[in-house]
């Protein structure tokens, strides 16, 4: 569901319950004024305000899914949008979450369920209550559906039936299961992200661990005390790789990983290669995607040591740039044309030997948006400088993976 599609079923929602306002119905009924609303000053640019301002605050709770937990807050959001007595958020199963008045309709509700959401299709029924102060008499279903799927429904209930509440409860439910779309893209994305990590690890595992083993086993005859070194920063490096916990790490961590593959590169290269590394202890802290910047420096050991006889240097700095850490990762190996760079990034071509700059590239976006994802120079013969903006601060972000959604 793309925003657009998204904004045009907000500006449905306004289109719908905007009228009520005016006849004097349901919406607003409840619902207190902002203190101050600047140029706002016709009642229409009164409700539309209230209706986008609510419906704002009912969103962030539904784009984690449909649970007992998040429908709680929405539930009381949107029965100020309609106002009505009572309104609840239910799955197949139970009444996840009740605002307002008649709680004690809990089970007739539920019974009354079944045919919206085995059909998908709205409904209104009276209810049976025995109790004569009892304001509830009447319940409108609109049932939410995500992908053609029936995932719950939202009741509304209010003292007698109105045609002007079941179109306004229909769009209202649409709107949630637009949120409930975006969650379950949200719930995509993860595991996009951790089947491209997994991809990492693939990559890593048959190169570089059968050339690191065989590295260590060269040294193990000759100087045991050597392999048994090598064999630790293996054993460092591997538990870092494959480890569960977390999307994110720090830079501490990356760069301390980082440090032990190269250990296991200088000894299989000797002098070959050489490493120069420049970081700022104030950005050590910075959180950022696991596994992010080593495909990068595996990525300037492939190509500064390709086709070169001769010796390669990488460079490696990490600098405090006011509220980001910018890294910068750069070789004079044999570089990129940079028509086929921009191809890979682009997934208009597969790179030879893994998925590294494209994969970072991705995930960096995806986290911090589009204007930070790498910025790589690189020309054919020329070597290949990449760079990398880390926000300081993220929200949702830290080095135990992403923040609970509140």
């Amino acid at each position: 569901m793309g925003t657009g599609e998204v904004t045009g079923f907000l500006a449905g929602l306004c289109v719908a319950v905007l009228p009520m306002l005016a006849a004097g119905f349901w919406l607003g009924r409840r619902t207190a004024r902002p203190r101050s609303l600047g140029g706002l000053g016709t009642p229409v640019e009164h409700a539309t305000f209230e209706t986008l301002h609510t419906a704002s605050l009912a969103a962030p709770p539904l784009r984690a899914g449909l649970t007992e937990e998040t429908a709680r807050k929405p539930a009381k959001r949107l029965r100020t949008l309609l106002g009505t007595d009572a309104l609840c958020l239910t799955d197949h199963e139970a009444v996840l979450a009740w605002d307002g008045v008649g709680e004690h309709h809990r089970a007739e509700i539920m019974e009354r369920l079944a045919g919206p959401l085995e059909t998908g299709r709205g409904e209104a029924f009276r209810l049976k209550c025995e109790e004569p102060d009892c304001p509830v008499r009447w319940a409108v279903v609109a049932p939410l559906t995500v992908d053609d799927r029936v995932h719950g429904a939202l009741v509304a209930c209010a003292p007698r039936e109105s045609a002007v509440l079941v179109r306004a409860a229909g769009e209202v439910a649409r709107w949630v299961s637009v949120q409930l779309e975006l969650a379950d893209l949200d719930q995509s994305r993860t595991r996009l992200i951790e089947a491209e990590i997994k991809a990492l690890r693939a990559q890593i595992s048959p190169h570089f661990i059968f050339n690191s083993l065989a590295v260590i086993a060269s040294f193990v005859r000759t100087d045991p005390e050597r392999a048994r070194e090598l064999l630790l920063e293996f054993a460092d490096f591997t538990r870092y790789s494959f480890r569960r916990h977390g999307d994110f790490t720090t830079l501490a961590d990356e760069l301390h990983a980082i440090d032990h593959y190269l250990a296991l590169v200088r000894a299989r290269f000797g002098d070959r290669l050489s490493v120069t590394l420049q970081i700022a202890p104030e950005v050590l802290p910075v959180a950022l995607p696991f596994l992010c910047l080593q495909p990068l420096v595996e990525n300037a050991v492939k190509h500064g040591l390709e086709g070169k006889v001769d010796k390669s240097h990488i460079s490696i700095t990490a600098q405090d740039a006011g509220a980001e850490a910018l890294v910068v990762i750069e070789d004079d190996g044999v570089g990129m044309d940079p028509d086929l760079l921009r191809r890979i990034l682009a997934g208009e071509v597969s790179p030879s030997g893994g998925i590294g700059l494209c994969n970072v590239d991705e995930r960096l976006r995806q986290v911090y948006g589009d204007d930070h994802g790498l910025v790589i120079e690189t020309a054919v013969g020329a070597g290949m400088k990449i760079a990398a903006r880390l926000p300081k601060y993220q929200p949702g972000v830290h080095s135990g993976g992403r923040l609970p959604r509140e």
